[in-house]
């Protein structure tokens, strides 16, 4: 049995290496003897973080900018909208219509919260589904996100938004309202332990206290 393994080997080596199969068509470790050997280069400069896959903060947010870091409950702190420089172009239909829209009282409005429309008149009380940090009884807030204005007989719409510098709406921070108290039990099968959940949410009410439509006046000399 030795012999003819010698034998065999001595055959195979006298096989001159062009008859020899492609190198992809070898086992992984004749593979791995057959190929040169590969040099790896050093980098030769440090990574540019600046270059990194990095999404944009402007791109995260609708009226402030967020986004999340990678790690453990790490998250960017919200930036506040960007001022608006550039001029605002009126088209020739809206400067027409614009005073008309005006002049009738009863104006109403839908304004976006935190991404969420609500369809309010002045007036109205608005009771957020959410708690509203940093917010205080009194305090007056300008919401500046609408996505529609009109009247009894015109409305203007926006894409996707109306222009902050043509209306002005305000609310006044009427305080902060509370569920009362919701308790759950949950209990898995084949588990006699009771797990017990205590649920009290919290709620910003608001009260709409101006809807103004600017006139031409007002919007060109902004």
């Amino acid at each position: 049995m030795l012999s003819r393994t010698i034998r065999r080997s001595i055959l195979d080596s006298r096989i001159p290496s062009s008859s020899l199969p492609p190198t992809f068509l070898l086992p992984i470790r004749a593979r791995y003897f057959n190929t040169t050997t590969q040099h790896v280069e050093p980098p030769t400069a440090e990574l540019d973080v600046s270059q990194s896959s990095a999404i944009p903060l402007a791109a995260c947010g609708d009226n402030a900018a967020t986004a999340k870091v990678r790690g453990p409950n790490r998250r960017i702190a919200p930036l506040p909208p960007a001022p608006i420089t550039k001029p605002l172009a009126v088209d020739s239909s809206v400067k027409e219509m614009l005073p008309l829209l005006a002049a009738q009282p009863s104006h109403y409005i839908s304004v976006h919260i935190h991404g969420k429309p609500y369809l309010v008149t002045a007036g109205d009380s608005v009771r957020l589904p959410f708690h509203m940090p940093g917010v205080i009884p009194g305090d007056i807030l300008r919401l500046n996100r609408a996505s529609s204005l009109g009247s009894r007989d015109y409305t203007l719409k926006g894409t996707p938004f109306v222009d902050e510098r043509v209306f002005e709406c305000r609310a006044t921070v009427m305080g902060t309202e509370a569920e009362p108290m919701r308790v759950k039990e949950t209990k898995k099968r084949r588990n006699r332990r009771i797990h017990t959940v205590k649920s009290k949410h919290k709620y910003t009410v608001l009260r709409i206290a101006e809807v103004k439509v600017k006139s031409l006046e007002e919007i060109e000399g902004a």
